[in-house]
């Protein structure tokens, strides 16, 4: 392939050069690597650049692609460009109905006369069972201890069934798809230890590892110098179907650590300190490169744990270029001859970091956009809360805090308890022994070993202060709903063989299973006097627990204050049972001989815990890990499943439905429909996260997705949750802007109810669409700033599609929540600078009309026109970020944008035959 290089010269070398490793030949993507590979492009970009050249076919991946990403100074933020990634990544929740609409597109090639067979992923999609799990059996007199776990998993085996047949017969149906089975870890515990490569081998050719994943905590795995995001579920199922994700080139900012870390401050307090000063450095959608001393100081986990949380700050990536560090984390779980591989491969392809040079030098050798310095040894112990993860207060001033978010007004921190309420104590019995509540008592604690805590000095940390605690006499009050959730059995693995996990059991804090459980909603019921004593005094009581996310209302709806916290915090706060306490100056509690102990008298020392971590998290973990997952379980292996090419789809199923995203489905583009006459579903503010749009958690009694579910004659205990439901589209459409929390302009209060704006009636959202539609009413939706907040789900786009949403007009939206309106086919419509529903003075029950021209452009301006007397209209821009943008949404969406292509082509679309070519 002839490459002109930056610098003029033209290049004609082979596509791949031949590597000698270990007295084997092997074809490697070094490409011009070697000849022209310029050496100032920051490492991240260079994985770019590596990308293009080896899948440069002259559709998807030009030339001129090539040569926009080596001339990354002059086209960042500019140029679009293609990235094909080695692997996808689906969680389960994501994963079946990305599964189920491949499934449905099977039967809509059929019905063509087309073979179904032919639709396949094209990319390597690895799809782990992980978010099913429920906690049926926590705390149980009735049930030994060491049965919680087994009895929690049975559960979900039996509850998701029909869910397991599906995958499996994906398993089986689908060429390169693997399932990894329930009851074997969280999905980025899998990705970090059993699915990362670093270097990938396939056909004979090396190249480096990179992912996108319908996981929001896919992100974890650039700690490992794996280059990987999240993205939609309609993204990943293009990805999977051979099409790369298309970008604007990022900008690279370069994060300089130096100063050493406190001995004190766990990797919470690092993750949330770099959070703090990233997120006020207004790097929204840029890629973050970490450099100098202090990186070399961050272990392996320590640094999977910081790029977690870059959705927090709202950047891309947050990238750690392969060292010895990262060689040395992968000691444990690759062979010699990997690792010798990996090694010289990334430094062939000068994809590896030297921490021996200064970092000045480095600092001026890459042409980073910025460079962000933070200094480590300025982190203290935060928590995150009450409301969202960004609001971090000090451990030092946690009651001080406390005490402000009672008196403060309705916001995201405060409650407004007025001061005559703030002393209420509330008496309860609790297995017959009478206890107290008060505003602060902590009623839900949750040690979670995932995401920010899949590091092992923090659960080990954990560990050992619950073991002090224990020899110290201190224990947890047995009304506060205790759990303990590991990523994976590594944790348990390493938890027992350090010997703290018997002191878990003894304060409370079971195994309750493997998988996403509090953080989704899955907690169980709080005991009824514990609820009873919490509305009798209006109480704000709260919850603690060491994952990422924690909206208000999630974890429990009577439990309004949630904070994020490090593992052995959610144990101290456990332990105290309040948050309303001064660590420094007051006692956890009283020993077996009465005296007071404090928490500096239990918290483990720094080499405490390194040493412990050396001693137990040694490579024989990780085999275990991997032969649990290559064996699966009984349940799983046992679960049959058809053989048929089609899914065989059961008219009578609750869980598998064939979804109508291919209904009337045809080889010719359809011609641009502009919205006539459209009335707005919903009237919405400021930061609308996914939490309030996509449906998650347990399915409320009286919501409209119940009544659905009752008409199928099915008793509330059998409802399951919306995730375990998601691969059924009447369920989720009718759970889409179901919170109790969506505050809609048209309601005045939260509540997921809306106006129904022709007869002036007050319904359940669902409901009100579902008269609109039938009466050929289009819909739109206004709204604030922050549109789409939160973290990625699929539904958050396919719901509002499906009620019938042709457009959102907001003020501003989340950038990976646009991608998926457009990929949906709907329209993500933004005011004018400085205007907004207000200043335009809508009240919301306007009729809404968009004329669309018959050749829509990227960030094209549109008129929309208020249907009133006065007759008025106003502007808006169509964020539509490149042609392919607009040409995804003039085929009605991502999923038909495929499927017409497959059908116009007459076989399996060619890998990037489609996207580049002009819209027919």
């Amino acid at each position: 392939m002839p490459t002109h290089c930056k610098s003029g010269k033209s290049c004609n070398i082979e596509p791949t050069l031949m590597f000698v490793f270990s007295g084997n030949s092997r074809r490697i993507s070094l490409f011009f690597f070697w000849l022209c590979f310029p050496d100032r492009l920051p490492l991240s970009i260079r994985v770019f650049l590596e990308a293009a050249i080896r899948n440069c076919d002259g559709f998807y991946t030009t030339e001129g692609d090539v040569e926009n990403i080596l001339d990354w100074q002059q086209q960042q933020d500019k140029a679009e460009v293609p990235f094909t990634p080695a692997r996808v990544l689906l969680q389960d929740f994501t994963g079946i109905p990305a599964m189920v609409d491949l499934a449905a597109m099977r039967d809509a090639v059929a019905k063509h006369g087309e073979d179904p067979s032919l639709v396949n992923p094209k990319c390597p999609t690895d799809l782990i069972v992980d978010h099913s799990l429920q906690i049926d059996f926590s705390k149980c007199f009735f049930i030994c201890r060491t049965e919680t776990a087994v009895k929690n998993q049975e559960m979900e085996l039996i509850r998701n069934k029909e869910r397991l047949q599906f995958f499996k017969w994906c398993s089986k149906a689908f060429k390169n798809v693997n399932v990894v089975p329930p009851d074997v870890g969280a999905v980025h515990q899998v990705n970090l230890e059993y699915l990362s490569r670093v270097a990938q081998v396939s056909d004979g050719v090396i190249y480096p590892d990179s992912v996108v994943g319908t996981d929001s905590h896919t992100t974890m795995i650039n700690g490992l110098g794996i280059l990987g995001w999240g993205v939609g579920g309609i993204e990943s199922e293009a990805v999977m179907l051979g099409q790369p994700v298309s970008l604007t080139l990022p900008q690279v900012v370069g994060c300089k650590l130096v100063g050493s870390i406190n001995p004190l401050s766990t990797s919470i307090d690092i993750v949330l300190g770099i959070t703090k000063h990233l997120r006020q450095a207004g790097i929204a959608g840029r890629f973050v490169e970490f450099f100098g001393p202090g990186v070399s100081q961050l272990s392996a986990p320590d640094r999977t744990t910081i790029a977690n949380m870059c959705p927090e700050y709202n950047a891309t990536v947050s990238f750690f270029p392969i060292d010895r560090v990262t060689l040395k984390h992968f000691k444990k779980t690759s062979d010699h001859e990997k690792l010798e591989l990996m090694e010289s491969y990334m430094k062939a392809v000068k994809l590896f970091r030297s921490y021996e040079e200064p970092p000045e030098d480095v600092q001026k050798a890459l042409m980073f956009l910025q460079v962000i310095e933070i200094n480590l040894s300025s982190m203290v112990p935060h928590v995150s809360g009450p409301k969202r993860p960004q609001d971090r207060v000090a451990v030092s001033n946690m009651k001080a805090d406390f005490q402000s978010c009672l008196e403060e007004k309705v916001g995201f921190k405060g409650f407004h308890i007025s001061k005559e309420k703030q002393e209420t104590r509330v008496p309860f019995l609790h297995c017959g022994q009478e206890y107290q509540l008060v505003h602060g008592s902590v009623v839900i604690a949750a040690v979670i070993s995932c995401t920010n805590n899949c590091n092992p000095s923090v659960m080990l940390t954990a560990g050992l202060l619950a073991k002090k605690a224990v020899e110290a006499g201190l224990t947890v009050k047995p009304y506060i709903r205790t759990s303990l959730a590991p990523g994976s059995g590594m944790v348990t693995h390493y938890l027992n063989s350090s010997g703290v996990l018997p002191y878990f059991s003894q304060l409370g804090f079971q195994v309750i299973g493997y998988g996403c459980a509090t953080c989704v909603g899955n907690t169980a019921p709080l005991p009824d006097a514990v609820v009873d004593a919490i509305k009798q005094g209006d109480l704000v009581t709260c919850g603690l627990l060491s994952g990422n996310r924690h909206f208000e209302g999630r974890l429990c709806d009577c439990v309004r204050a949630n904070y994020l916290a490090s593992p052995p915090l959610v144990v101290a706060y456990a332990i105290a049972g309040t948050v309303g306490i001064d660590f420094e100056k007051e006692p956890l509690g009283l020993s077996s001989s009465g005296k007071e102990v404090y928490l500096s008298d239990i918290w483990p020392s720094r080499e405490e815990v390194q040493q412990t971590e050396e001693d137990t998290v040694i490579s024989s973990v990780f085999k275990d890990l991997r032969g649990r997952m290559e064996k699966g379980n009984t349940f799983w292996n046992n679960i049959e499943s058809p053989d048929s090419v089609v899914f065989p789809w059961d008219p009578k199923s609750t869980y598998i439905r064939c979804p109508p995203f291919f209904s009337n489905l045809s080889k010719e583009l359809p011609a641009p429909q502009s919205i006539e006459n459209a009335h707005a579903l919903l009237f919405l503010g400021d930061k609308v996260s996914t939490d309030h749009i996509s449906p998650a958690g347990s399915i409320a009694r009286a919501s409209t997705a119940a009544k659905y579910l009752q008409s199928r004659r099915l008793t509330p205990r059998e409802f399951n949750s919306y995730g375990a439901r998601r691969g059924n589209d009447a369920v989720m459409t009718r759970g889409t802007f179901a919170s109790i929390k969506l505050l809609n302009r048209f309601i005045g209060k939260p509540s997921p109810k809306t106006l129904h704006i022709p007869s002036g009636q007050t319904l359940d959202v669902f409901e009100a669409a579902d008269r609109y539609q039938r009466d050929g009413v289009p819909l739109v939706i206004l709204a604030g700033k922050e549109y789409g907040s939160g973290n990625s789900r699929d539904w958050v786009a396919k719901g509002p599609y499906l009620l019938g949403v042709r457009a959102v007009i907001a003020e501003s939206f989340e950038k990976l929540h646009k991608s998926q309106l457009v990929g949906m086919g709907i329209m993500p419509l933004q005011f004018l600078p400085g205007q907004s529903a207000d200043s335009l003075e809508l009240s919301g029950k306007e009729r809404f009309s968009i004329v669309l021209p018959e050749s829509l452009s990227p960030r094209q301006q549109l008129t929309v026109k208020v249907c009133t007397s006065k007759g008025t209209s106003f502007s808006v821009t169509a964020l539509f970020d490149s042609q392919i943008d607009v040409i995804i949404f003039q085929h009605g969406g991502l999923l038909r944008y495929v499927a017409q292509t497959f059908l116009r082509s007459g076989s399996q679309p060619r890998a990037g035959a489609a996207e580049r070519a002009p819209c027919p």
